[in-house]
């Protein structure tokens, strides 16, 4: 515990049959009654250590909220363009064998962002060590350590579409000692080396909150880190049952700490209530995150949490004046929006 001359001891230890939740009840009681007046804001998260139990604690229903059918509102639908621009970024992924969030999420903004020249590159491999409940990536056990070859086809690729911001992301690699923090390490180098000009942003998964990977990640100085949090603290477990709330935070923290520009992300529309966004954002805040990201949850498949409902335009304002009045550098909040969604106009803002 930190006192040299004091042993660890256990509750169970003491003659104490108690549970994990009463001793929380128990503390937090006590420092709000010592601290604050007696006031407490909650936000715990779902207990039960099954799926099933953290849905239901969690106030979810795996089988109910929006049907998967369901006709999207007119403000969710996005036109299909897969213009010259759309056809070339492909054929240049493919040539390279590289891999895109763009395509593994399904995210609904990767016609207009190719045709723009930008894309998400995903390294690390294609399949994903964890089993969040919002995500189409694939979750089947990784084969075989990072490709050799990856940094410099990630670099190629950045040089011949003349990208002015690259970012970078990652399936989670906890099969690997270090998550895969030296894999975009290499990549930053190898971008940074091949384009000099080009502003590089990752977006990394927690590395189990090991010192020594997020160091790895640190120490390459990418121009924006990202880690999103992804929801509210009530609904953590249920989920992304392997990451944790504070664990993220932390990360955050640490990374800001080091001097980067640091970014978060929430999706919307999993059953959480707007002042518990309003928390999360504040919490982000805290720890010195520069730019925040809120998006509308879509159902990849009728395997995944349902949508419990839309949130309307007007709501996504609402969370971007109140990211604003918290200090936020840029907020971009809207139905569409996702971690990678104008992350170049971000960066910029959060430079001025």
């Amino acid at each position: 515990c930190g006192i040299p001359d004091k042993a660890v001891t256990s509750l169970a230890t003491e003659g104490l049959r108690v549970t994990m939740r009463q001793v929380v009840d128990a503390v937090v009681a006590r420092a709000a009654g010592r601290w604050g007046g007696g006031r407490v804001d909650r936000a715990d998260v779902a207990w039960r250590d099954s799926a099933v139990g953290r849905l239901a604690e969690a106030g979810l229903d795996a089988g109910g909220g929006v049907p998967i059918r369901e006709r999207k509102p007119e403000w969710m639908r996005v036109k299909l363009d897969t213009g010259p621009r759309y056809r070339d970024l492909k054929r240049t992924m493919r040539s390279l064998q590289l891999v895109t969030v763009c395509e593994e999420a399904g995210c609904p903004n990767m016609f207009e962002c190719w045709n723009e020249g930008t894309a998400t590159f995903m390294i690390n491999g294609d399949r994903c060590t964890r089993s969040c409940g919002f995500c189409l990536v694939d979750t089947r056990h990784p084969t075989g350590p990072p490709s050799a070859d990856e940094p410099a086809h990630v670099a190629d690729a950045v040089e011949r579409l003349a990208l002015a911001h690259a970012v970078v992301t990652a399936v989670a690699r906890d099969d690997l000692p270090d998550g895969g923090a030296a894999q975009f390490a290499a990549v930053v180098a190898a971008i940074r080396e091949r384009c000099p000009e080009t502003a590089v942003e990752v977006l990394v998964p927690d590395c189990k909150g090991d010192p020594a990977a997020l160091a790895t990640l640190f120490a390459a100085r990418p121009d924006v880190l990202n880690h999103n949090l992804e929801t509210v603290a009530r609904l953590q477990r249920a989920v992304r049952p392997q990451a944790s709330y504070v664990r993220s935070l932390g990360l955050l923290g640490e990374a800001k700490s080091a001097g980067l520009t640091t970014k978060s992300g929430l999706i919307v529309g999993m059953g959480e209530a707007f002042d518990e966004v309003l928390s999360a954002m504040a919490d982000l805040r805290s720890v010195g995150v520069d730019i925040l990201t809120v998006g509308q949850y879509l159902r990849p498949t009728a395997a995944h949490l349902p949508v419990a409902r839309w949130w309307r335009p007007e709501e996504f304002e609402r969370v971007q004046q109140a990211g604003h009045a918290m200090g936020f550098a840029h907020v971009e909040a809207s139905p569409l929006t996702r971690s990678s969604y104008h992350a170049r106009s971000a960066r910029e803002a959060a430079a001025r």
